[in-house]
């Protein structure tokens, strides 16, 4: 009767283990994978999908099928991943919002990004843009912060999303240089360019690689840049310190992660899978070309670096009273 009991038990595993309900790195992948990018089409985390998409096929042998939801600062797409079964099958790539500063908004998540998500890997980083429409050609910060002052209802920010880090850049400043500019949410950067480019909003918190292409052709202004020093790839651009806001420092990044309940061995795999991506010089000059540095991190890593961010915005967060959309 034992032997029969025992022979019941491997007969039940192996069934387990056949229908994939225990998920292990040595079977893992044999099946495409989905990653879910929080943000639409043509914005920079789209673009740094889709440079990382082939190599990630060729490193783990299967289709990389990448998905657009965009929506509330790319918790829609997190919140799926979350739910999602744990297995490795699902992955989403969201910014510092969505990974962990929108706790500092009184609305609650649909998650908890400290245990219903899995970090895997950075993905890639680049500061923001102060960028102003064509009507405003010429003004510097500080042109701006005293027509702020002295007119308060005249100048709008467009930003990508309420709670992404566009969103709290922008909340940042108006502590920072002590004015009220009132600030508009869109459904991602691209959104925010074509209209700096329209003129239907005057100011713009984006970053270089969704401006790059409008700032080169002289369609929109360049005012400041939010990292804490001046940016290779956009020298002549002042840093926002220099400019005006002394202090004032903020860098946007994506990452990428898993259901939080994904098994240890198949985060590792896909970890590793990124970061021989990430460094690839291939990979590593299209990132850079798009104004952005590669973030290739262990899990361990990025788990820390998420927390870091996460405490200082949920600051500025609470600060400003700021909403999610």
């Amino acid at each position: 009767m034992t032997r029969n009991i025992a022979r019941f038990a491997t007969v039940a595993i192996a069934a387990i283990l056949a229908m994939g309900a225990v998920p292990t790195a040595a079977a893992f992948p044999d099946k495409s994978i989905r990653l879910i990018v929080g943000f639409p089409p043509g914005g920079s985390s789209d673009a740094m999908a889709r440079i990382v998409q082939q190599g990630l096929e060729k490193q783990l042998g299967q289709p990389v099928v990448v998905e657009n939801k965009p929506g509330a600062g790319a918790m829609i797409a997190v919140d799926q991943v979350a739910k999602a079964a744990p297995d490795g099958y699902t992955l989403g790539l969201g910014g510092a919002g969505a990974l962990g500063s929108n706790l500092g908004l009184p609305e609650k998540m649909p998650y908890d990004p400290r245990k219903d998500i899995a970090p895997v890997s950075g993905l890639a980083g680049s500061p923001f843009l102060l960028a102003a429409a064509p009507s405003l050609k010429g003004k510097s910060l500080r042109d701006i912060i005293a027509m702020a002052k002295g007119d308060p209802g005249k100048l709008v920010i467009g930003h990508g999303g309420n709670g992404t880090l566009m969103h709290l850049s922008a909340e940042m400043l108006n502590q920072m240089a002590d004015v009220k500019i009132a600030l508009v949410p869109y459904r991602g950067i691209a959104p925010v360019v074509n209209d700096l480019i329209g003129g239907h909003v005057a100011l713009g918190i984006t970053d270089p690689p969704s401006a790059m292409a409008a700032m080169q052709a002289g369609k929109i202004e360049t005012v400041a840049i939010t990292s804490a020093k001046r940016f290779p790839r956009l020298p002549e651009i002042p840093t926002f310190d220099e400019a005006g806001i002394p202090g004032f420092e903020s860098n946007g990044w994506f990452g990428i992660v898993a259901p939080g309940a994904t098994p240890p061995d198949v985060i590792a795999k896909l970890n590793a899978a990124f970061v021989a991506v990430l460094n690839d010089p291939e990979v590593v000059e299209r990132i850079r070309a798009l104004g952005s540095e590669p973030m290739a991190m262990t899990p361990a890593e990025f788990a820390a670096f998420v927390k870091r961010e996460t405490d200082k915005w949920m600051k500025v967060a609470q600060t400003a009273g700021a909403k999610a959309n």
